[in-house]
Parts: structure tokens; sequence; C-alpha cells
């Protein structure tokens, strides 16, 4: 796996949960990255500023600490770093904050990635790869979701964003052409995860013995994707830049003419497990029962998301394949050794599983 080593490559939201990882991932491949995040304190800010000591320990990483939405400030991250490609992933993220916060999703997810578009557009970026979202599906009703199905209908203003980042994408493609990628995501999960995610959630609180709030009294069903499965997708898509789409091609009003090199994949688990099943699994890793309390299914959140991973893993070789159960432990453990639980506590916690 090649990358073209002609400027240092940026990865937008890099103290988050996916853009740390990947960051790391490329510098241990010997890539020169330029890691950017705002901070903003969706959650606690302290996590974000752990994930980003430790990619400031790398050799060959640049530090960037700015907000994308400044226009004049993201026209000079591309001036002085002229960057050979471009991974986008920083973004306001959450179904349920955006119907508290609107504005947030607007200047993170819309006017940033504008400037990220008109930046990559004039140094002539050779691949942008950008975060798209399972939730663009919304309404459609059609399992497993598919890339060639319909996404016209978002149930979010988070998902609206999300669905509106990949017309800005196609257009910037069809009118200058941009090679852009967009990853639709099926709910990400593993070590140095986000607090507001059902993993993290859960687990805290089963771990310290609160109450977890549990929708559709669990009758969920989520396509789990570990993160080391996501970063191995975006880095491979990352080397391998597209040419036409013919998925965007079929929406074209000629399609004949349509030469836009952009191009959108589902990078998911192909295997949904019920929300049930995943708190069983941290009940057992973690040796402790949940206290369970049923609540209804929030507004904006659906019942099931499914990927349809052939488009990906006919053009990339790849298809992620973490089970649910390894993904989990390795969480855990994780959380454990983060927040100091020692030995002691865990064989307390085992003890109570069988009381």
């Amino acid at each position: 796996m090649s990358l073209a080593r002609n400027g240092p490559i940026v990865v937008t939201g890099a103290a988050g949960f996916i853009g740390f990882h990947v960051a790391s991932r490329l510098l241990h491949l010997g890539v020169e990255v330029v890691g950017v995040d705002n901070f903003t304190p969706y959650y606690d800010p302290r996590l974000k500023e752990a994930r980003f000591a430790r990619l400031c320990a790398e050799p060959g990483f640049i530090p960037l600490r700015m907000d994308l939405a400044d226009q004049a400030g993201v026209k000079s991250l591309f001036s002085d770093f002229r960057p050979s490609h471009f991974v986008h992933l920083a973004a306001q993220a959450g179904v349920r904050y955006s119907l508290l916060d609107p504005h947030a999703y607007v200047q993170s997810n819309i006017v940033a990635f504008l400037n990220v578009l008109e930046g990559c557009r004039h140094v002539g970026v050779s691949h942008l790869v950008y975060a798209s979202s399972s939730s663009v599906y919304g309404a459609n009703r059609t399992i497993p979701f598919s890339e060639h199905h319909g996404a016209d209908h978002p149930v979010s203003f988070y998902a609206a964003t999300k669905r509106s980042n990949e017309f800005m994408a196609h257009s910037y493609s069809h009118l200058f052409g941009l090679p852009a990628t967009g990853l639709r995501f099926f709910t990400v999960y593993g070590p140095w995860g986000r607090p507001d995610m059902a993993v993290y959630i859960f687990t805290r609180a089963i771990i310290e013995g609160k109450t977890i709030e549990v929708a559709n009294a669990g009758r969920v069903w989520r396509d789990f994707t570990y993160v080391d499965d996501i970063v191995e997708g975006v880095v491979r898509t990352l080397a391998s830049p597209p040419g036409a789409d013919p998925i965007w091609d079929a929406y074209a009003a000629d399609p004949a003419t349509s030469s836009a090199p952009h191009r959108v994949y589902n990078i998911g688990n192909d295997r949904p497990e019920e929300i049930n099943r995943l708190i069983s699994i941290i009940e057992t890793t973690v040796g402790r029962r949940a206290l369970r309390k049923d609540v209804p299914l929030p507004p904006g959140d659906v019942l099931e998301t499914r990927a349809d991973v052939s488009d990906l893993r006919n053009a990339v070789g790849f298809t992620p394949a973490t089970a649910l159960e390894d993904g989990v432990q390795r969480f855990v453990e994780w959380y454990r050794d983060f927040h100091g639980i020692d030995a002691e506590a865990r064989t307390q916690q085992q003890t109570l599983l069988h009381v």
C-alpha cells in the first residue's frame, strides 16, 4: 500500500476518535501527518488532549490547533503545507445533539467542509477522503443499506449535513476534477472511543453499577464496526483515488457525459447485532450485570443499520470482520487501563456477576 510522498497528509479531527487512529496508522507507515483539531467541548476535552499527546510524541507528526470554519486559517493551512492527500474526519458528531444545537452542525459540517473543498481544489490535492455516515440512509427501509439505494430522506439534522457533504464533494469533483471519496461509517467503536457512543456509555455504567437506558427494550440492531477495520478501509481507500463513478453517474442528467472522480462507500461489519447482545457481551467482559431502564427510541434514531460492503470489497479488497466479542474485550481493556481500574476492582466485579 503506497501513498505519494510529494507532500504531507492532513488528517482533520486528529484529536477525535477515528482521526486519532487514522493519523497513528499513517505515521506508522512512515508518512508525515499534519493533524488538525479545534478541541470542541462536545465531550470531555481531556480525552482529546490525551489522544493528541500520543500523536505529538510520534516522529513525523505536525500538530495544528485550528477551527476549519475559519476561512483564512484553512487557506493558510493549504498554502503552508500543500498536502498531497487530505483525510477530513473533523465534524460535529451525534444524532441526538443535533436536536439541541443545529448551528454547531452548520459551522462544523457545512462551512468547514466548504473551506476544505476550496483548499483541495486550489492546491490540487491528489485525493480527498472524507467522513460521511450511515445516518444518511435515514428513512430508507431496504436492508442492507447500499450505496446504490436512495439516501434522500434523512431523519436527523446531523444526517442531513453529512448527506450535504456528499453532494458538495460530488459538485467539486464534477466541476474541478477533484478526486474525492466519501465513507459512510457504521457505528464505530473501540479503544479511545467517544463517550457518547453506546459501547462506552454501557461499559462505564455497568462498571460503576449505574442504570443504563435501553431503547425499545434493546430490540435495536446496529452494524458495530471495530475501529481498526475502519482505519484499514480509510487507508486503503486513500491510496486508491477514483475515476468516474457509476454510482453517482446514475443520478446525473446525462450519465454518458458525467466524469466526476467521486465515489461513496459503506464501511460496516455487514453483520448487525442486537443491542441486547451487546449488553450481554459487556456484562460478561466486565463481570457485572447491567441495571436497565427501558426507554422509547429517541427521535432521529432508526431501528436497524446494516452495510452492504460489496463495493468497498471490490474496490480495495477489504471487508471489516472483527467480531463484536473481540472488539468489546479490547475496548474494555483500554477503558480499565485509561481510567485506572485496578485488578482488585476487576475481581470484585467478576464476583458480582455470579451473585
